[in-house]
């Protein structure tokens, strides 16, 4: 007979959503992200969390002292650092811990600064750190001892690590976030019990990563280029907040540049305005920024994104309390999104008042909102 996955949670809710309903025993966690954007923090804050549960914990560090694991513990202002503290960078010490410990959860920070002594290979070669990761997934498997790995990447993403071990474990959650702002956005890109392309979000601040306010993702201030959309990550209906920058250009060919957004939907966005709009921006240069850090892979920003880059280049403001939804296709027009309902209780609760949206989309409350359906972007002109 098959065995109820049993669940424990950190009492951090942004975290215990992201994992599916808090954290499985027995399962293998990998936290990825580039050096100093929280994964050491965060697992701290867990390991804290957790000792208070009566739970046995163990945090080893490769790269930090006791006095150092200390000091940052003081800073983030612990309730409980009732867990064990391993040093070491060899992977058969840490098997000496755990057979002499009776340990619910073990936390390897990172895996990329362990060796084993059976690999002849300098510690973050792939040969180690697959092996370190297999020998680990089977402690979890045989011990029932829920493992996190915290794995270091590159600003480029190039580092063997993570890559290599992310179809041994059951989750892999990365980091991204805006270091200016200190938002962190934790998602999760596999979750064999539980949804996956969630997120999380957070802010750094002195005592640690915190729950992020929705309404800091985006400003309160009114200039031309500024456009409010709402996308999904997983389930979650996200207020988002889109920049865009029209300016003329001084290059043979004008300069297309994204943080954010994918480069070559703006390319076609732009040329929809282009051909459909009558609008002669492709011999412009265009910058198109999502506030907050945020990454857009979802086609329901197109609609504002369009109206982003018009906004800029007619030098006219569009209110803060208007949002646009919609999917724009290769003719120029808007195809309804998924969710839409959802997107627009989030709107309504963050206090916007109209919303444009495709025309064929069905809407079950239409309270609290003024809805504009519109078909075409050539319909903009009659509002821009």
């Amino acid at each position: 007979s098959f065995e109820k996955n049993n669940r424990i949670f950190t009492d951090i809710p942004e975290f215990d959503q992201l994992m599916g309903g808090g954290i499985v025993e027995g399962s293998v966690v990998l936290v990825g992200g580039e050096p100093g954007i929280g994964k050491s923090t965060i697992m701290l804050q867990i390991a804290s969390k957790l000792s208070q549960k009566s739970v046995n914990v163990l945090y080893t560090t490769s790269e930090e002292s006791y006095e150092q694991i200390k000091l940052r513990a003081n800073r983030l202002n612990l309730q409980s650092i009732d867990f064990l503290l391993l040093a070491t960078n060899r992977f058969e010490n840490i098997i000496s811990a755990i057979d002499g410990e009776k340990l619910d959860f073990l936390i390897i920070d990172s895996i990329q600064t362990i060796y084993a002594d059976d690999i002849g290979a300098i510690a973050g070669t792939v040969s180690q750190v697959r092996y370190i990761t297999y020998k680990l997934v089977e402690i979890a498997k045989t011990k029932n001892i829920t493992i996190f790995i915290i794995g270091q990447i590159t600003k480029e993403g190039f580092i063997a690590g993570p890559k290599v071990l992310e179809h041994l474990v059951d989750t892999v959650l990365y980091f991204e976030g805006d270091y200016s702002k200190g938002y962190r956005i934790l998602r999760a890109t596999k979750n064999r019990y539980g949804p996956t392309n969630m997120v999380a979000l957070f802010e750094m601040r002195d005592r640690g990563l915190v729950p992020l306010e929705f309404n800091k993702l985006y400003t309160k201030y009114e200039v031309p280029g500024k456009v409010m959309t709402i996308v999904m990550e997983g389930n979650r209906p996200l207020i988002i907040e889109i920049q865009s920058l029209v300016a003329n250009s001084f290059f043979n060919y004008p300069r297309r540049n994204t943080t954010g957004f994918d480069i070559s939907r703006l390319n076609m966005l732009i040329a929809l305005i282009d051909k459909r709009c009558g609008f002669n921006i492709s011999n412009y240069d265009i910058y198109i920024n999502i506030a907050g850090g945020l990454k857009i892979t979802e086609t329901a920003a197109d609609l504002a994104t369009v109206v982003s880059i018009v906004s800029a280049y007619k030098n006219i403001t569009i209110p803060n309390d208007t949002m646009f939804i919609g999917e724009v296709n290769l003719s120029g027009f808007i195809s309804p999104v998924s969710f839409l309902n959802n997107r627009l209780a989030q709107a309504k609760q963050y206090g916007f008042k109209r919303a444009f949206i495709p025309t064929e989309s069905k809407v079950d409350d239409k309270k609290g909102i003024d809805l504009i359906f519109i078909k075409s972007i050539l319909e903009l002109n009659n509002y821009i």
